[in-house]
């Protein structure tokens, strides 16, 4: 997959929180053996009508999000089911950057993202960023004041700049062992093959009929 290291682009709002992975892209379309063509069913539920229609009530169908790539929504995205298909149907959408708030109710913390979602984004070069409730509350202010707002997302920097007409940036924290895997584009297999030395040599010693102690 391609390193992620900045990218700027329209973004885009999804005022709702608790998105499943069934909902970015729907159970009947796990059944393809290929991992391409998912990005035109990303939020198929709610981005059609029945008759195929684009559902103009949908916020991403908004005319003022043409052209996005980040995508700012609310807390626990990508809940549900464990597929991959639901990144991999975001990313061939357009989107490279998605962002979340974590925020606490009663004392405890609900995250950003859901743990599995998160770590299949950095399987597939997408970039989660995870803020305040209260930073992305700006967040959809700023959007829905400047049509065609744009940011940056600069992840050696771990910060993220929107461009509004007084720019505001925001750092943001990620885990170093997914920054590394995103900065240098590298994807399970790719880790797995940094060792493919040690795994030769190993096949090439290992005797499977030698009783283990």
């Amino acid at each position: 997959m391609d390193p992620f290291i900045d990218h700027t682009g329209i973004v885009a709002t999804l005022d709702r929180a608790n998105i499943d992975t069934d909902a970015i892209i729907p159970k009947q379309f796990l059944k393809s053996i290929k991992r391409t063509g998912y990005g035109p069913s990303a939020f198929f539920d709610w981005r059609y009508l029945s008759d195929g229609a684009l559902n103009m009530d949908f916020e991403l169908n908004q005319s003022r999000f043409e052209g996005r790539s980040i995508l700012v929504t609310r807390n626990n995205f990508g809940c549900g089911s464990s597929r991959e298909h639901a990144v991999w149907a975001l990313v061939q959408d357009g989107y490279r950057v998605v962002i979340a708030p974590s925020k606490t109710v009663d004392g405890k913390r609900l995250p950003g993202f859901a743990d599995i979602f998160r770590n299949n984004t950095t399987k597939n070069g997408m970039l989660a960023i995870e803020l305040s409730e209260s930073d992305v509350n700006e967040v959809f202010n700023m959007v829905a004041a400047h049509t065609g707002l744009t940011a940056t997302a600069d992840l050696p920097a771990q910060r993220i700049v929107f461009h509004a007409p007084s720019p505001r940036t925001f750092n943001f924290e990620i885990d170093a062992a997914a920054k590394e895997q995103l900065l240098h584009g590298l994807d399970n297999i790719d880790l797995t093959l940094q060792y493919e030395a040690d795994i030769t040599r190993f096949e090439a010693q290992y005797d499977p009929l030698m009783p283990h102690p």
